[in-house]
């Protein structure tokens, strides 16, 4: 009896809680995918934090929405990373980024100890740091998103940093393609420059192409090498995760419970594109379901975002995304310099 009670009480937030919270996440996607679509600069998952975060604190959902809430900003967020996976070939390193590799080393590289060091030096909280240095180095929002059930920030540091990412990707956008006939930048220059110093996909492809369309294809294939770092990224966020409760167990090591599954599940699902043994006309409604899927989860997360305490953060924050964007910025250009390959 009592292992049947116990069940009906573990099953119930799931049977009643969620669906208010999922539904209330999944209508703000919606407008937020509608509104996106509009305005591609800006992007849907962007307009996801920042109407989730405008409902909650003009209409303050109760209670009731918060369990479905909190549901879509961990698994959903899952979901949609390892659907990302059916879109992205295994080989696609080996055959088109091999000549990104050396720059996107380096500027991760700049990013990480940007991050950390001037991080430190403003006073911004660890993982605030994390997400920033992570969603700069790699592929912006995605690398936040991907990252986060590995870290477990508070969502008004995963709002605050992915909100601060965006902020620099606008302005990559208007200022690269300027500078890059300032510098008299080769196609290729510019596309190795803007795939990756820029954060997000979309902004990296609306950067390129408005340089030129050999910029832009060169762009967008140096930028999909670059977001596969998010793999090795969480299996090292993860083992640190695991040697720490090792460390504050007693030397009790729990890497299963640590470890993140869902970029096991992104692998088997790239496995399965490589393997051709996900149909072709089917990849692209994966896509656009993966796509739509963040947006929820980034919509459940600005439901769940508390302005005040973003507030209370200053900022602190918006002044390590700008160094650290320099930093990536200033360091590609200069390997790319020091490579001759401008």
């Amino acid at each position: 009896m009592t292992t049947t009670h116990t069940s009906a009480v573990a099953l119930g937030p799931i049977r009643q809680g969620p669906l208010a919270g999922l539904a209330l996440a999944t209508a703000v996607a919606f407008v937020a995918l509608f509104a996106g679509r509009t305005v591609p600069l800006i992007g849907g998952p962007v307009f996801g934090i920042v109407f989730g975060m405008l409902v909650r604190n003009l209409l303050s959902p109760g209670a009731t929405f918060e369990p479905g809430i909190q549901f879509a900003a961990k698994y959903v967020l899952q979901w949609s990373i390892i659907a990302l996976g059916a879109g992205l070939s295994l080989d696609q390193v080996a055959h088109t980024g091999l000549s990104s590799l050396a720059v996107t080393a380096v500027t991760v590289t700049a990013a990480g100890l940007t991050a950390w060091g001037l991080g430190r030096l403003l006073g911004v909280g660890g993982r605030l740091r994390l997400l920033i240095g992570v969603g700069t180095a790699i592929c912006g929002g995605s690398a936040i998103a991907a990252v986060a059930p590995i870290v477990k920030p508070d969502n008004h540091e995963t709002a605050f940093a992915i909100s601060t990412i965006f902020l620099f990707n606008v302005a990559a956008v208007l200022l690269f393609p300027p500078l890059g006939h300032w510098l008299h930048l080769s196609d290729s220059g510019f596309g190795m420059w803007a795939g990756t110093a820029i954060n997000d996909t979309s902004s990296v492809v609306a950067a390129g192409y408005s340089y030129s369309k050999d910029a832009g294809d060169y762009a967008t294939i140096v930028k999909l090498t670059r977001a596969t770092l998010i793999i090795p990224i969480c299996l090292v966020l993860a083992s640190l995760a695991a040697w720490r409760e090792k460390q504050n167990s007693n030397g009790s090591f729990r890497l299963m419970r640590v470890f993140p599954w869902f970029i096991l599940w992104f692998l088997v699902a790239s496995g399965l594109r490589t393997a051709g043994m996900i149909p072709a006309d089917l990849q692209p409604w994966i896509r656009e379901a993966a796509e739509f899927l963040i947006i929820v989860a980034l919509s459940a997360i600005g439901l769940s975002s508390n302005l005040r305490r973003m507030g209370a953060t200053g900022v602190r924050p918006v002044v390590l995304g700008l160094g650290v964007w320099i930093a990536v910025s200033v360091s590609s250009l200069a390997v790319q310099y020091a490579l001759g390959q401008i």
